[in-house]
């Protein structure tokens, strides 16, 4: 049975270069049939790496059937996941965010969740001494997720040795990280494509604090004053997320990558409390400017008071 490897839904550029990755070892290192897939259509970014490194885009599914063989990268959380996850058959979890809890498995599986930057770092270290075989194309992946996932080493979340990761990748493929950067952070920033519910999902993740569930979504980028522009449509389209998936309240944070702060939109009294509990700021009118705020995994998630 070929196994299944993705990510979270509303993949970014990370879960989109680890399934990849981790089904390139897993077919050619560990000769185990293994296929990428994905939970949605990649992002802006994502798919910038897919069309500079020759790669086709791996196939979107639904759901996984019973007992479907998978592997699970970039996330641990069963709201993230397939709706039918916990009936498939999870051989590993490769991750680097807090363990949420709620997934089964069919037996003892392999678990690596590791306080790095990027899931694509932890995959090279689990394949040790072979991931000297990955062909070019992959060290690309692996670099474009790793200066993704840290924002050029921006992030706080960047540690020594995702730099020292990303530095070797680049410096095998000749590439100058700087100049690469740029060009994947142009293409994050380039959604003039997308509706407004598209922008608010694109990079989001559900999470409940104290019996109220947020969508939490971020937008990194390089040209702000694009989303900005159109804070009235965006809040506007609020209640509509809001009814379709669930949840109570929308946070939707515009996070510039080159002054390095987030200015997250206040449509409410609810999220202008929000705002005021967990980043000790003052609010007035429908914008806050957070500075230094880059991560919604160290720096958002976990100061969310309501």
């Amino acid at each position: 049975m070929t196994i299944q490897v993705f990510g979270h839904k509303s993949p970014d550029t990370d879960t989109t270069g680890s399934a990849i990755l981790w089904a390139w070892y897993l077919n050619e290192v560990k000769g185990e049939a293994a296929e990428a897939v994905l939970l949605g259509e990649p992002n802006t970014e994502a798919a910038f790496m897919l069309q500079r490194w020759d790669l086709q885009k791996p196939a979107i599914i639904e759901d996984v059937a019973d007992d479907a063989s998978v592997v699970i990268v970039d996330t641990n959380n069963p709201a993230e996941l397939p709706a039918n996850i916990n009936n498939a058959d999870i051989k590993a979890i490769i991750d680097h965010h807090k363990l949420v809890g709620g997934l089964e498995t069919k037996g003892p599986i392999d678990i690596t969740i590791r306080p790095l930057a990027c899931a694509a770092t932890i995959i090279i270290d689990l394949m040790g001494d072979d991931a000297a075989k990955m062909p070019a194309w992959a060290k690309g992946v692996a670099l474009t997720c790793i200066l993704s996932d840290t924002l050029e080493f921006r992030s706080p979340t960047t540690t020594d040795h995702d730099k020292a990761v990303a530095e070797k990748l680049a410096d095998d493929l000749g590439l100058d990280i700087a100049a690469y950067a740029a060009d994947m952070f142009a293409a994050k920033s380039d959604v003039s494509a997308f509706s407004d519910a598209e922008l608010i999902r694109m990079d989001s993740k559900e999470y409940a604090v104290d019996g109220t569930k947020f969508r939490v979504s971020v937008l990194e980028t390089t040209a702000p004053e694009i989303p900005l522009g159109r804070k009235d449509s965006l809040m506007e389209t609020y209640a509509t997320v809001q009814a379709e998936d669930g949840v109570d309240q929308v946070l939707l944070f515009v996070v510039d990558i080159l002054k390095e702060e987030a200015t997250l939109l206040v449509p409410n009294d609810v999220v202008k409390g929000v705002a005021e509990k967990s980043f000790d700021v003052s609010v007035s009118g429908d914008l806050v400017v957070l500075p230094g705020v880059m991560s919604r995994k160290k720096q958002i998630i976990p100061n969310l008071k309501v």
